[in-house]
């Protein structure tokens, strides 16, 4: 009896073992693969998006590129969204995701956030400014357009007393907001940049300081999370906080500029050397 425990321990050990590797390998397979396969949006302009060719480009692309290019491995992007992002990441579709996810506890069990994380959006308002809006206590009782299920209509709502009126998508919140039929419109910050570049919104501003800011973290399979592919791409991070590189991606794109990055570049700057 106690010869036949060991041995069905033995065997338990070599079956955990003979799949530890597995579990860490990304890494070596994309430079054995000479591609990057890299999970990006393609619908969240200046992030990440088709240009007129359908090439995906935009922010998020560029620093897939820098992964990439410091591999010495071919970039491929691959669509994704919100619904499908994680998954694809899980089911080994994609090697790495760049895609304006917001870093979530909940997020952390499904996938590896890296740390440094990237990026930050916020919340904020899209507004005419006839409106002259300065403080988001001026919202009380007015009509401010914004989107179904979006998490901070409520937390809005009751803390500045907004009337918020929620539209199923952005087409339906911009034709509302254009019309005149709100004030202003709640949205990510970050998804504003864009239109504050148009001159069709030139009637309108942020004006407002950004609140209820979450970061934004990219993520490799959650295996290798503490793996060699995880802590590459840790020092990738800090490397660019540090350089500042993603500031100068910032400022390419156009996107006004984000007080967490600058945040997060005088933070690693001040560890340089230490």
């Amino acid at each position: 009896m106690h010869t036949l425990l060991l041995t069905a321990a033995a065997a338990a050990i070599g079956l955990a073992l003979s799949f530890a590797p597995a579990a860490a390998q990304t890494l070596e397979k994309i430079k054995q693969r000479g591609v990057l396969v890299v999970g990006s949006k393609a619908d969240y302009k200046p992030f990440g998006f088709r240009d007129p060719s359908g090439a995906i480009v935009g922010f998020e692309p560029d620093i897939a590129r820098l992964v990439a290019e410091k591999l010495g491995v071919k970039l491929e992007l691959e669509p994704v969204v919100s619904s499908n992002r994680m998954q694809f990441l899980q089911q080994g579709k994609i090697d790495l995701m760049i895609a304006t996810m917001n870093d979530k506890p909940d997020r952390r069990q499904i996938v590896g956030i890296i740390e440094p994380l990237y990026y930050a959006s916020g919340v904020n308002v899209l507004a005419n400014k006839k409106a002259n809006l300065k403080s988001w206590e001026q919202l009380k009782d007015q009509k401010v357009c914004g989107i179904q299920g979006a998490w901070y209509n409520k937390p809005v709502a009751e803390k500045y007393g907004a009337d918020i009126v929620a539209f199923k998508g952005q087409t339906e919140a911009e034709v509302a907001l254009l019309q005149g039929n709100c004030v202003g419109w709640v949205y990510d910050d970050t998804a504003f940049a864009e239109r504050l570049a148009d001159p069709k919104w030139a009637g309108f501003e942020m004006t407002l300081p950004t609140i209820l800011e979450e970061p934004w973290g990219l993520a490799v399979p959650l295996p290798e999370r503490d793996g060699p592919w995880g802590k590459f791409m840790a020092q990738q991070l800090e490397d660019w906080h540090r350089s500042g590189k993603l500031i100068e991606l910032e400022k390419k794109w156009n996107i006004p500029a984000s007080a967490y990055l600058k945040k997060m570049h005088e933070e690693y700057s001040k560890k340089k050397g230490s």
